[in-house]
């Protein structure tokens, strides 16, 4: 009887052992699929919304620029990155040349890259509504170089020595891991007082910009607290005007008639890009080894990573 009772209280107590213990399994699997789905699940409905309207703002402000502050590229200014148009081309006999100054050390800047399907068409209509008017005095981004900026671990402006580039790349692939592809939409064209003739997106579904910038931040804790754009920005470039319109076209000293000229290629462009829908699965680590490199056609070193994932 009394080894009855060991058996009994035996069987009893590793009852209640493996009952703990399967309720911390669960537990644990419970949290690690919460975890899990934090770290992969998109941006949620509030913060979609929010995010939106911020781009609104900023696209609205972006737009009355010209307006407001001038064609200032047609006296050679500054271009928004703190460069002079001398910078970054020379424009001679019809004909115009990228700058490439060497990095030192070289920018590592952080991209989502646009599918050359989509990035073709829009290109090409770029180019159909610009080119005739300009005498060459353009430079078209490369079609297969289209890139939204996210983060930089290290810019031109705030240059940031990378001890171990393989350790921060690593450091980005995983956030990438993370990050579904974004549903994109342009939703207007605007040319800036430099010059940049822009692509503005607003995102239907995936993880926001704000979202992925604030990951890479997290990842990247070494980079420069003063990044080069908004949070939530998302922009690509299409072109950039180095010169007045041709002679043959207009008088170039009126300059009110330009910017009206300026307007009205910007609505004609509309016409052929305007509410064209994207898909934006891939992140690009970039080492920039010549000053805008992704810009201007430079070396570069590129490090492709696909977004893990798969919810939408």
């Amino acid at each position: 009887m009394a080894l009855m009772g060991r058996d009994r209280n035996w069987w009893s107590h590793s009852k209640t052992v493996a009952l703990i213990w399967f309720s911390s399994l669960a537990l644990f699997y419970f949290l690690f699929r919460m975890a899990l789905h934090n770290s992969t699940s998109p941006s949620s409905p509030d913060s979609f919304a929010s995010y939106s309207n911020r781009r609104s703002e900023l696209y609205d402000k972006m737009e009355r620029s010209l307006d407001e502050h001038g064609a200032a590229f047609l006296k050679h200014g500054e271009t928004s990155q703190s460069l002079a148009l001398s910078d970054l081309f020379t424009l001679k006999d019809g004909s115009v040349t990228p700058v490439l100054k060497a990095a030192d050390p070289p920018v590592r800047a952080n991209v989502l890259y646009m599918s050359a399907k989509y990035a073709a068409l829009i290109s090409e209509a770029v180019k159909q509504v610009f080119d005739p008017y300009f005498d060459k005095a353009i430079w078209f981004q490369n079609s297969s170089l289209y890139h939204f900026s996210m983060f930089h671990a290290s810019h031109h402006i705030v240059p940031v020595p990378a001890s171990e580039v393989e350790i921060e790349a690593a450091a980005v692939k995983a956030v990438v891991e993370g990050l579904c592809p974004l549903e994109i939409v342009l939703d207007r064209v605007v040319l800036t007082s430099t010059g940049v003739l822009l692509g503005c997106w607003q995102v239907i579904s995936g993880t926001d910009p704000a979202d992925i910038r604030a990951k890479l931040r997290t990842a990247l804790p070494k980079a420069p607290e003063k990044q080069l754009y908004d949070a939530a920005i998302l922009h690509t470039s299409f072109a950039r005007l180095l010169s007045h319109p041709g002679a043959s076209i207009m008088d170039t000293d009126n300059t009110s008639n330009q910017i009206e000229l300026f307007h009205k290629l910007i609505c004609l462009c509309l016409i052929f890009v305007h509410m064209i829908q994207a898909t934006v699965s891939e992140l690009w680590y970039v080492e920039e080894y010549d000053v805008l490199a992704l810009a201007l056609n430079g070396k570069m070193k590129v490090r492709r990573f696909q977004m893990g994932c798969t919810r939408g």
